[in-house]
């Protein structure tokens, strides 16, 4: 049974291309991660660089959960821009880690900056199916 989970939800109005969605939905499981990481990381100093692997490790988490299990990860859609930012909303109420991806429109778009991708989580999986489990999988 999959205790977490992080929920990708993708804005199905664009039309984007399958490899677009890949990319976007990889850059948003990152973005989750990365964020969470101390500012303060330098290649320089390994002491610190190991402090930052262990740091999100305090038991149980949905984080460490996550890491250290399945890395289960469900691809979702909205319609829209307002849904995908009124999930994020939900998202930040309920103190769910997300991340969303603003895509810079260089390939896509015609340069227009636009929101693509929504990562929910990692986060216990009753926590996220309060948001998200009414969403069609993609």
């Amino acid at each position: 049974m999959v205790k977490s989970k992080q929920i990708l939800v993708v804005r199905k109005d664009l039309h984007m291309r399958k490899g677009k969605i890949a990319a976007q939905c990889a850059h948003a499981s990152m973005k989750v991660l990365l964020n969470r990481m101390p500012r303060l990381i330098n290649r320089e100093n390994p002491e610190i660089a190991e402090c930052s692997r262990t740091l999100y490790y305090t038991s149980p988490s949905p984080m460490s959960e996550w890491i250290d299990g399945q890395f289960a990860k469900i691809c979702v859609y909205v319609s829209s821009e307002k849904e995908l930012d009124d999930l994020a909303q939900k998202a930040k109420e309920a103190k769910i880690v997300h991340a969303m991806i603003v895509d810079s429109g260089r390939t896509e778009f015609h340069g227009v900056p636009t929101k693509t991708v929504l990562a929910i989580g990692p986060a216990w999986s009753s926590a996220v199916d309060e948001i998200t489990s009414h969403l069609p999988l993609l």
